[in-house]
């Protein structure tokens, strides 16, 4: 594998068609005590049976957690620790991603195997999605969305079986650009990991390749700031036409979406991508509002950046690796498609991932 040196992207280009049926990993361009409270109630009123896209491991213990947001929102998690752990703190990570996917999807099964090999794992539903808070339902937000992600980090560190001196962060497709965000901010991460990646501003504001023009961006602008008054009149959203269904002709990576969410391989009924479809004005605040602008900042906390040879968006992760400041590293799965990194055992690398937090989030 090469792990180390920024490769060159030979992402085809995407014509206006393809682009306004952005999906899934991308929204359509146009179109301690009180922290620390579980919520029992609310808990108990989330599903209780195992409704995940993968086998649960009996290598781990897994508990259905609630916590709140900076916004007050109340966010619904999935714990996972080792069934075999010591009775010391143990480091733990934050799990979120992809975009429009639930806890029960890919971070998950991020979580889960990251506890298997001695992490304490916490993966979440968005703000607004899956089993957590919020109105409208189905919006993301960059702000929010980042503020999600410490949020974690503030349920994580007042955990009794965590060390708040060892926390590190994973994000997943869209939710990738969201952790590197965050971990710029937040100081108290150690570590992060964006897997296969995506810049949620950089695609909705500028489209695949960058290859939407002013003249486009200023059109999409206009038709969804009058959305606001249609919606603002009606007293709810309106919404983009669901997602991932296939009508032919569609780039391979949409198809790799439907296979993926559309199917029992991955398909969740809380999934906005199985489906379901986020507001039309979603795009409005991605549109304005560049998620790595200090990215920079991160360092002197280490970067694993991973992506598929193959994956239509890895040009996300070249272009994050080359603005992240040392120490970083780029790693590129060979053969690999975006939505491989997703559920693939076989080619996720999650000896990686234990070899680098554990170097990186240790006693």
């Amino acid at each position: 594998m090469d792990t180390t040196n920024k490769t060159t992207a030979s992402t085809s280009r995407l014509d206006r068609r393809d682009l306004m049926k952005l999906t899934s990993a991308g929204v359509v361009t146009l179109a301690a005590a009180s922290l620390f409270n579980l919520s029992i109630a609310k808990a108990q009123s989330m599903t209780a049976d195992w409704d995940k896209t993968f086998p649960k491991s009996d290598k781990v213990d897994h508990r259905k957690v609630t916590f709140r947001n900076r916004y007050g929102i109340t966010l619904s998690g999935d714990l996972y620790l080792p069934k075999s752990r010591p009775d010391s703190r143990l480091a733990a990570l934050a799990v979120g991603g992809p975009f429009g996917a639930v806890k029960e999807q890919s971070s998950g099964l991020y979580a889960q195997t990251m506890a298997e090999r001695g992490f304490v794992a916490l993966a979440f539903d968005a703000s607004f999605t899956g089993e957590s808070g919020g109105e409208p339902r189905n919006v993301a937000s960059p702000d929010i969305n980042t503020e999600d992600f410490s949020a974690a980090v503030d349920f994580l560190g007042l955990h009794p079986s965590v060390d708040r001196e060892r926390i590190g962060v994973i994000g997943i497709c869209g939710w990738g650009g969201m952790a590197l965000n965050a971990v710029a901010v937040d100081k108290r991460v150690k570590a992060v990991v964006a897997s296969t990646m995506y810049d949620m501003t950089r695609v909705m504001s500028k489209g695949y390749n960058d290859s939407v023009t002013l003249e486009q961006r200023t059109q999409t602008l206009e038709q969804l700031s009058r959305q606001r008054w249609e919606d603002a009149a009606k007293g709810s959203p309106a919404y983009q036409p669901p997602y991932n269904d296939l009508k032919g002709g569609e780039a391979q990576f949409l198809v790799d979406y439907h296979d993926y969410y559309r199917t029992p391989r991955g398909y969740h009924a809380r999934a906005v991508n199985s489906g379901h479809s986020w507001t039309r004005t979603t795009p409005l605040s991605f549109m304005n509002m560049p998620l790595l602008t200090y990215i920079k900042e991160i360092s002197p906390r280490p970067v694993l950046l991973i992506h598929g040879e193959k994956a239509h968006s890895r040009y996300f992760s070249e272009t994050a690796y080359a603005a992240a400041a040392e120490p970083k590293e780029l790693m590129i799965i060979p053969g690999a498609s975006h939505v491989d990194l997703y559920d693939k055992l076989d080619v996720i690398p999650f000896d990686k991932l234990a070899s680098f937090f554990g170097q990186h989030l240790a006693a």
